[in-house]
């Protein structure tokens, strides 16, 4: 068993969820607000440790009026627990999970403890499908995730992701080392790829908002 799982993402033309630098601002206005619609209608977000080092996200609902208490659960996967203690993900405005494999240090774990809930699942790195059942077994029915491109690939890849929502926002970066909504090792052939049924598009501001399902 797993939650129901929205990967969500906004990226340029070409595929890019962040410039060469690091700089992600690419949703407009609508978007964020769409985005933070839809975490209240989520029981948590996901990100990878990069996001936290690269971005220090909230990861909470701030950008329309909400009841504190509709704040989801955050989850971090950090396989060798480097979630810095000042990150805003560790803040009380919700709770927090460290999602860490066997090898974190304990010296670093008896430091997030004080701050989140450290679950260990897997020996070297996190062992997604471990995560996926131990969140369910704690009430969590749906995950809002949110990348970076190196998880993405890691959840599609192993069959844990059933909806993806894109905002395409009408803009062109380029670069080789920017990152695209899914990096990691990739598929040798097309006939790999993850297969996807659009089911609904829509015009939000500037930009275009495509709705997919997985296909299993």
């Amino acid at each position: 068993m797993k939650p129901r799982i929205i990967l969500n993402a906004a990226m340029t033309l070409d595929g890019k969820i962040a410039t060469k630098t690091g700089n992600s601002e690419i949703s407009g206005k609508e978007d964020l607000l769409r985005v933070h619609r839809l975490r209240t209608e989520c029981d948590a977000i996901m990100v990878g440790i990069n996001t936290v080092l690269a971005d220090d996200p909230r990861l909470t609902v701030h950008k329309i009026s909400a009841d504190p208490a509709e704040n989801p659960v955050r989850v971090v996967v950090d396989s060798q627990a480097r979630t810095p203690l000042k990150a805003r993900v560790l803040s009380g405005d919700a709770p927090t999970i460290i999602a860490v494999s066997e090898k974190a240090p304990p010296a670093r774990l008896e430091k997030l403890s004080q701050h989140a809930k450290i679950m260990v699942c897997g020996d070297e790195r996190v062992d997604l499908e471990c995560l996926m059942d131990n969140l369910m077994s704690l009430g969590i029915d749906s995950l809002m995730l949110e990348g970076g491109s190196t998880l993405n690939y890691s959840m599609l890849s192993h069959g844990l992701v059933d909806e993806v929502r894109v905002c395409l926002a009408p803009m062109i970066v380029g670069g080789s080392q920017a990152k695209t909504l899914v990096d990691g090792a990739g598929m040798d052939y097309m006939s790999q790829a993850v297969k996807l049924k659009l089911i609904k598009s829509y015009p939000l501001g500037e930009d275009l908002i495509l709705e997919y399902k997985v296909i299993t």
